[in-house]
């Protein structure tokens, strides 16, 4: 099976969040850095990687994603804190 990841991206006051799903996450980060990742982390300035979680299975990538979109900002922050108590940026590369 390929290696797919939900990621968590957001901006520098930590304000908007954007949940997303790929197979290449080097590759969907530097679209989103690049302003080519999708128009809505364009428009809120979501340059930054504070979360993510590695699945071996695409689908269940993809329910994980829709699980979160669901999920109040309280538990998201949670969530991110568990593994990165100062939502610092990740550095992948």
């Amino acid at each position: 099976m390929k290696r797919s990841f939900v990621y968590i991206m957001t901006n520098k006051y930590r304000t908007t969040f954007y949940i997303g799903v790929t197979a290449n996450l080097q590759k969907r980060i530097l679209e989103h850095i690049e302003g080519v990742g999708s128009k809505f982390t364009s428009k809120y300035n979501l340059k930054d990687l504070i979360y993510f979680e590695e699945f071996s299975d695409i689908e269940q990538a993809i329910a994980r994603e829709k699980q979160l979109k669901n999920w109040h900002k309280g538990w998201k922050l949670n969530l991110i804190r568990e593994t990165n108590p100062k939502l610092e940026t990740l550095d992948i590369f």
